[in-house]
């Protein structure tokens, strides 16, 4: 049996979406400001990475970072406020435009291809359905995931 595919996305913006997923189970702890490396050893991201992608949101108003002992990052705005479009938009372009398998000078210059209004419609959905995710649903998930032990080692900040 083949193994389910994901939806694609590009390596940094799903590493963002799991950064920020982090974010979002700590939302609730108003005091909480976690730090890059341990959203990396939580979603077992690269270090490095996991602040060059918190820098990146900070940038785009989705994360906030303090700096210094008792800095880290924590969610801008509440998660139900944050699309996976939000986040994936910050490392991509999201203007699709609709590849050709007749090649890039078919479509827009004459006739549409067979394929033109299937290939349209899947770039809506996939747009329509990272704008519609958010990062609510990741809000208090810390029981029973993989983070619960440094959930339960971690200090507040």
């Amino acid at each position: 049996m083949a193994p389910l595919s994901m939806l694609k996305i590009g390596k940094l913006a799903q590493q963002a979406i799991a950064a920020a997923s982090y974010l979002a189970e700590w939302y609730d702890d108003d005091t909480a400001r976690v730090s890059a490396a341990e959203i990396a050893d939580a979603r077992e991201l690269p270090r490095p990475l996991a602040a060059k992608v918190l820098a990146t949101l900070s940038q785009h108003g989705i994360t906030t970072g303090t700096t210094g002992p008792t800095g880290g990052y924590r969610l801008a705005r509440a998660p139900e406020e944050i699309s996976l479009h939000d986040i994936v938009a910050a490392f991509e372009s999201l203007e699709i435009r609709p590849m050709c398998p007749f090649g890039p000078n078919w479509c827009g210059s004459g006739n549409l291809c067979p394929l033109h209004d299937a290939i349209t419609e899947a770039a809506g959905q996939v747009d329509a359905f990272l704008s519609k995710q958010h990062l609510g649903v990741f809000r208090k998930t810390r029981r029973g995931s993989k983070s619960v032990k440094k959930a339960t080692t971690r200090k507040s900040r």
